[in-house]
């Protein structure tokens, strides 16, 4: 198993991926936030008004770089803090009009990438790839809760 590459290809592919689509959106004209931030955004379209907690889990980003990353967001005026109104002590992340503006030109983006990025492939193809991941994201998911108790 040594021998085995994945670790690389994925840094790879996400290193690639993180390029192209931040000189995709500057092509589109979105200016406002960079591909990391687009994660965010992308989570809050699907699932506005949650906590930092939800949105660390469905970004993947750790809470102090969610943190530091919603602080620049939120002096773009892409997002707001709000609170709880069931928990005072807790702040829900929303988005602001600026950032609900921008969503479909980010989709279009989106659009493009998935398109470029399964070029060649059949839709069986496809499934069978995306089911892979979903294993590998789970053993990965897994070993890393496993390594917190």
């Amino acid at each position: 198993m040594a021998d085995r590459k994945i670790g690389i290809q994925i840094t790879l592919i996400k290193q690639h991926l993180g390029r192209l689509l931040d000189k995709m959106l500057t092509e589109q004209g979105i200016h406002e936030f960079n591909g990391p931030q687009g994660r965010i955004l992308y989570v809050l379209w699907n699932h506005d008004f949650i906590s930092i907690q939800e949105l660390a889990k469905g970004t993947g980003l750790a809470n102090t770089t969610l943190t530091s990353m919603l602080d620049r967001m939120e002096q773009k005026q892409l997002i707001r803090r709000t609170t709880d109104i069931n928990d005072r002590r807790k702040y829900l992340i929303a988005l602001t009009p600026k950032a609900r503006s921008l969503e479909k030109k980010y989709r279009t983006v989106t659009d493009q990438m998935t398109e470029l990025t399964y070029q060649g492939f059949t839709v069986n193809e496809i499934t069978q790839l995306e089911e892979y991941l979903e294993r590998v994201l789970d053993n990965v998911r897994n070993a890393e809760m496993s390594q917190k108790k």
